[in-house]
């Protein structure tokens, strides 16, 4: 859990980073912020999962 953790955190920092730095915009920094918890395998990544399908689904 705490490497999980970690992880979800990290890619957390690197996103407020970027779009501090403006690399980013919100939007990429949202889909960012998700891939995170996926990539983490948080209990969060399930529905997140879920979610990005959902959003793939409907724009194709």
């Amino acid at each position: 859990m705490l490497v999980t953790a970690s992880i979800a955190g990290l890619t957390a920092l690197l996103t407020v980073g970027l779009v501090w730095l403006k690399r980013i915009g919100i939007g990429a920094a949202i889909v960012v912020w998700t891939s995170g918890f996926t990539a983490a395998a948080t209990t969060v990544a399930g529905p997140v999962n879920d979610l990005l399908t959902a959003i793939t689904n409907a724009t194709h």
